[in-house]
């Protein structure tokens, strides 16, 4: 093989590990949040760019922490149904991952450090918390994704977490000083919380689909996922659950909260939601779960999008 082709190889295979196919669970709560703060008239550019950027190496350095520590643990197999492994599969050395990992969290901190001058103490201890359960989630101790938490790791950090915190930075920087040390008045809101549950259902969907995608090999390597404790029904309710969650918050917001009927914006993503949850209700095989992943993560980009949209009209 060329040197040429021998770099290309490469280049694939760190973009294999980085999993781009997830990065809509890093930019949806962004775009959610500035949504409302653009409503409520406290949108400020910088900070949401930190945010996404921040996000997306979080995003990331999961990836390659999922990547090296199921590997080196056993937990992936030649007999995986999903995407191609990249430590697990000899594309890219184990510490060489490793490496990588930590490297990209260094830079989320690195970015953060922004973010905490412009959010204060309450952005070091999120932000922290983030980055420290992103290696957490394969790695450690106590693995949270192999003891039945990852479902809810998903949720509060890349939905609920991820969609307030953008909001706080924006809005701190416009209401309050540099560093502030408690929380603003109006940065924390019941409307910012609520606006998170979309984002953090459908995020944790993907991880539910992938689960469900890898339930008996995960069982076999005694990785006890959510899906693993409790089975393919109740892993299936879980997925229709958190997708029904999703429809009803826009409602929320124009019901209860007086917001414009744009905000149910999101509705129109009905039948292509309906379409991957046949799916996934139906197959447990990698050939039909592996393109609903997919689906899954455009399903929460277009969502969070148009339910953005609609937040601003």
């Amino acid at each position: 093989m060329s040197d040429m082709a021998t770099e290309h190889s490469r280049r694939e295979a760190w973009l294999m590990a980085a999993r781009p196919h997830t990065l809509p669970a890093a930019a949806a709560p962004v775009v959610v949040g500035t949504g409302l703060a653009v409503h409520e008239g406290l949108f400020a550019a910088l900070p949401a760019l930190a945010a996404f950027v921040g996000a997306a190496l979080i995003q990331i350095g999961t990836n390659f922490a999922n990547d090296y520590y199921d590997a080196v643990k056993g937990v992936d197999t030649d007999e995986r149904k999903g995407f191609t492994r990249v430590t697990q599969s000899g594309l890219i050395a184990p510490e060489s991952v490793k490496r990588a990992m930590y490297a990209t969290f260094a830079l989320a901190i690195l970015v953060g450090v922004y973010l905490v001058y412009v959010g204060g103490l309450p952005i070091l201890v999120v932000g922290l918390a983030s980055v420290a359960s992103g290696i957490a989630y394969a790695g450690g101790p106590y693995p949270l994704g192999s003891h039945g938490l990852g479902d809810l790791f998903v949720f509060v950090f890349f939905g609920v977490v991820a969609v307030m915190g953008t909001f706080y930075v924006q809005a701190a920087s416009v209401m309050a000083g540099a560093f502030p040390m408690g929380i603003p008045e109006g940065t924390v809101t019941l409307a910012a919380f609520v606006a998170s549950l979309p984002v953090a259902a459908i995020s944790t969907d993907i991880l539910v689909v992938n689960n469900v995608r890898d339930l008996e090999t995960d069982r076999e390597a005694d990785k006890k996922t959510l899906a693993v404790l409790v089975g393919y029904r109740a892993s299936r309710a879980e997925f229709v659950g958190l997708l029904a969650l999703s429809y009803i918050v826009p409602f929320w917001f124009w019901l209860a909260q007086g917001f414009s009927p744009a905000v149910l914006l999101p509705l129109v993503t009905l039948p292509y939601a309906a379409s991957v949850a046949r799916t996934v209700l139906t197959d447990s095989s990698g050939e039909a779960l592996n393109p609903a992943l997919e689906r899954t993560g455009k399903l929460l980009a277009g969502h969070s999008v148009l339910f953005a949209l609609g937040l601003i009209a």
